[in-house]
């Protein structure tokens, strides 16, 4: 059986002395595979992203769970090693690629930096590897791009040299935290096609984070459901959506609208529903402060 590239166990993160963020999440992405990593906002699902890469805001604090890449454990790694060990291994897309993009340098030294670090290439040879990129993005005129700064760039292109970037030093694993939520729809879907062409070919594993069911049935194999910091449901994107087995992941079904139905009602998740979450978060807090607690 195949070892997953990421393989997260048990994760829970809290703000210092402060409540829980996240409550022992697990998530398994083996190689090539794309892994959907789904909820509303404010479930968890940036924190999670930022805890593989080890961004947390210094008022964030791992309290416990093993994040492990190619078999290593990142969290027993000190900062300097794991920023190495996960640069040669893993790439990240965030949400905003106009803050994600450093204003005052050009696009050129943007991806080839990475490129002459990593892979230890020399400038020209990460120039002319920046440039095949650009047009596997199918961006036109790459040598006239290269020389822009961001500003000079529309969202769709912004997000276009992210994705270059990020698969420039050939990563194992992406990390794609809902890279098109700053665009329009027209470029939106452009940019999901972008994605998964670029995954494909390149064979590399994929964690997509999305609000998205829509999103999650086209580009995603497997899923992970998230509420309040706590994994609700894993499954096959076939079984999720012929089969949810969880009442939070039925609601989000019924929330969302289906090409395949457009006379159905959307139905908001009702007040039950709610409070019955809510009690299954405080009672998972519960048994976590009593288990610390013995323990």
């Amino acid at each position: 059986m195949t070892a997953p590239y990421l393989d997260i166990e048990g994760l829970s993160v809290a703000l210092r002395e402060g409540a829980r963020l996240l409550r022992r999440v697990s998530i398994k992405v083996n190689p090539g595979e794309v892994h959907a990593l789904v909820g509303e906002s404010g479930a968890g699902k940036s924190m999670i992203a930022r805890a593989v890469f080890g961004i947390l805001p210094n008022s964030i604090e791992i309290l416990e769970g093993r994040v492990a890449l190619a078999g290593e454990d990142l969290n027993a790694m000190s900062q300097g090693p794991r920023r190495s060990f996960i640069g040669k291994r893993a790439a990240f897309i965030p949400q905003d690629p106009l803050t994600a993009l450093n204003p005052s340098r050009r696009i050129e030294p943007q991806i080839t930096d990475r490129l002459i670090h990593i892979l230890g290439m020399k400038t020209n040879e990460a120039r002319a590897r920046a440039l095949a990129l650009l047009g596997e993005v199918k961006i036109a005129e790459p040598e006239r791009v290269l020389r822009l700064y961001p500003h000079e760039l529309s969202g769709g292109m912004r997000q276009r040299v992210l994705i270059a970037a990020a698969f420039a030093a050939e990563p194992r694993l992406i990390v794609a935290d809902e890279p098109t939520t700053a665009l329009d729809v027209t470029v939106q879907k452009q940019i999901l096609a972008l994605i998964a062409d670029m995954q494909a070919r390149h064979g590399t594993a994929l964690l997509f984070i999305t609000h998205n069911l829509g999103v999650v049935a086209k580009l995603c194999q497997t899923a992970s459901v998230l509420y309040a910091g706590k994994v609700v449901e894993q499954a096959s994107v076939r079984q999720l959506f012929e089969k949810p087995q969880h009442a939070y992941t039925r609601a989000l079904m019924a929330a969302t609208p289906r090409y395949d139905r457009p006379d159905e009602s959307l139905k908001p998740a009702s007040p039950e529903l709610l409070a019955a979450l809510a009690r299954e978060v405080a009672d998972t807090d519960a048994a976590w402060l009593k288990e610390r607690h013995h323990g």
